[in-house]
């Protein structure tokens, strides 16, 4: 006998089996009765304070989790969050966003309802479907009964196989419409996995002859390789690839960087990673890499950002690089996943061997030595120290966030320990994003501790400019609502200093207003209690920054911990200065 349920207990169950224990968003008239089965199919509601700051929980979440749902209402709630959309899809994100939609006869009539233009007519009801259509890459929309669960099925499958958003409409008559439920449904996940058999979550195999000599031919150009080098960028992890690049790195030997966007990737304890290749600073970098005879670039995102204003983007000639759908080999390319491809290549280098890598000129090391940390207590914080300084306040298992501005070109300059995970931005650089996505990523954090065997000890650590944290200081309630632990660092130089640096020094429009930051956790509903501690602290000079780092309490506690650092208005790290001379030079 088949067993029916409703289609909103079909479309949260699917969401379960693909991994999902958390739902982010903002209660509308158009989805209220959606979220009704939220909690009852396993998930937890988080409700934000407002769409654009769900979207950036739930891009933060899926970072993490492998996935992330958001639910909003039609229009105006679809519309606030469409900002972060855009931003999971540009930075490749795996997000499922469901609207709560009007019902599908007042649709079909273009009833003058609320959230909508009104004009009265039924094309008003797909306007935002097809903005969404821009930003996402598969569109749902459940008004037919006897498809909605493939439907549903279909987009959790493109959403986790593209690692990108899709969008999924729900009108409100069809929330308690009954179909079958799923035999594997919260029952048959993958052995070692948290994804549902039964969505068919592995891409379709490369065709067999084609890519065995593709593998021949990369194979041959890894063993005769003189000069090689291995650069490892952002959609390495959003590919699925961070693992086998990371065996790449060890089994060849090959001298090896990242672009800022592919930092944290790759282990960076290892004695042939030389930290992020670029074009400022340590020369040796460049002089090496301008007679490479073989470059690995694996999954590359080459915006102007990511690439110093395309300085670092690899010489074709010398390049192999494996991209989302297609690997290319110098001029020519091929329609080849890049997984199956790099397994093969991995299982031949591991069966045959390779021949000792001839030593290659010293470049840059990523070590932590004791002159960098060396500094006198009462000098003032500097950004030019601090972002390598901090490097000793990290351990396994932290997730580390970097805001964009100061923090996330500071970030660069971090020396991560084996087993981090840094999350920046490289290609969207919406400010703002990092606060509420930290609320996420510390959500996913926990879902993961509490999901393990051995759970990590890890953190959630945020470096958040004063700037950006007014834009979403709201989440701070969320986190605290929910009890996350959450270490964040608020970089105070008065206003938005990376635009001082681009124009405007001593512009107004680059101040912001001076708000009392360790007031915040107060203000949004903390109490300071033994259940849910709460640590605040200020800091202008490494001796005060120190003794709240060797803090018991702040550095392996719980709760909320909220550190504000005061820095002068126009300080940043040289890396910086350099970088942005060099783009006044290209403009």
């Amino acid at each position: 006998m088949t067993v029916k349920i409703t289609l909103a207990e079909y479309l949260f169950y699917r969401l379960h089996d693909a991994g999902l224990l958390a739902v982010h968003g903002v209660p509308g008239d158009y989805n209220l009765q959606l979220l009704d089965h939220v909690t009852p199919c396993g998930l937890e509601w988080v409700g934000n304070c407002n769409e654009l700051n769900a979207g950036y929980a739930t891009d933060g979440y899926a970072r993490i989790k492998g996935i992330g749902a958001l639910v909003t209402t039609f229009g105006v709630g679809e519309l606030s969050a469409i900002n972060a959309i855009a931003g999971a899809y540009a930075e490749m994100a795996p997000v499922v966003h469901i609207v709560g939609t009007p019902d599908r006869k007042s649709q079909s009539l273009g009833a003058r309802l609320h959230h909508s233009f009104c004009r009265g007519i039924s094309q008003d009801y797909e306007i935002f479907a097809e903005m969404y259509a821009k930003v996402t890459v598969k569109q749902e929309n459940l008004i037919n009964l006897s498809t909605a669960p493939m439907q549903i099925d279909r987009a959790i499958r493109e959403c986790i196989l593209q690692s990108r958003p899709v969008y999924i409409r729900v009108p409100m008559d069809m929330v308690h419409a009954m179909v079958p439920r799923p035999h594997s449904s919260r029952s048959m996940l993958v052995p070692g996995s948290h994804r549902c058999e039964s969505l068919n979550l592995l891409p379709a195999p490369n065709e067999p002859l084609c890519e065995l000599e593709i593998m021949e031919q990369i194979v041959h150009q890894i063993r005769n390789a003189k000069r090689p080098f291995i650069l490892v960028d952002g959609g390495t992890s959003r590919y699925g690839l961070s693992e086998m690049a990371n065996q790449l790195v060890k089994m060849t030997g090959f001298p090896t960087g990242t672009t800022p966007f592919g930092k944290g990737i790759v282990d960076e304890t290892l004695r042939n990673f030389h930290g992020i290749y670029s074009p400022v600073g340590d020369k040796r970098y460049q002089s090496y890499l301008e007679c490479c005879d073989l470059i690995i670039n694996i999954g590359p995102v080459h915006s102007n950002v990511n690439t110093f204003y395309f300085t670092t983007v690899p010489k074709v000639d010398v390049s192999i690089m494996f991209e989302q759908d297609c690997v290319t080999v110098g001029p020519s390319t091929w329609n080849l996943k890049p997984k199956s491809l790099l397994e093969k290549i991995l299982d031949n280098l591991a069966k045959d061997g390779l021949s000792r890598l001839e030593p290659y000129p010293d470049l840059p090391r990523v070590t932590l030595t004791p002159e960098m940390v060396e500094v006198h207590p009462s000098a003032e914080l500097t950004q030019n120290i601090f972002w390598t300084r901090i490097s000793s306040f990290f351990r396994s298992g932290d997730i580390i966030m970097t805001e964009t501005g100061t923090a996330s070109v500071g970030g660069r300059d971090m020396i991560l320990p084996k087993g981090t995970t840094l999350i920046n931005s490289s290609v969207w650089l919406s400010i703002g994003y990092m606060l509420a996505a930290a609320q996420g990523a510390a959500l996913a954090q926990r879902n993961l501790k509490s999901s393990s065997l051995t759970p990590s000890q890890g953190r959630t650590i945020l470096f958040e400019g004063d700037g950006s944290f007014q834009m979403t200081a709201q989440e701070v309630s969320t986190i605290i609502r929910k009890k996350l632990d959450v270490i964040i660092f608020i970089i105070n130089n008065n206003g938005y200093t990376i635009e001082r640096l681009i124009h405007g020094p001593e512009q107004h429009y680059n101040e912001v207003a001076s708000w009392k930051y360790l007031e915040a956790p107060s203000f949004f509903g903390g109490v300071q209690d033994s259940e849910y501690p709460i640590f605040t602290a200020s800091a202008n000079t490494w001796g005060t920054l120190d003794a709240i780092l060797n803090d018991k309490e702040f550095k392996d506690g719980r709760g909320l911990r909220i550190v504000e650092l005061k820095m002068d208005i126009m300080d940043c790290t040289q890396h910086m200065s350099d970088l942005f001379q060099m783009g006044g030079k290209k403009d």
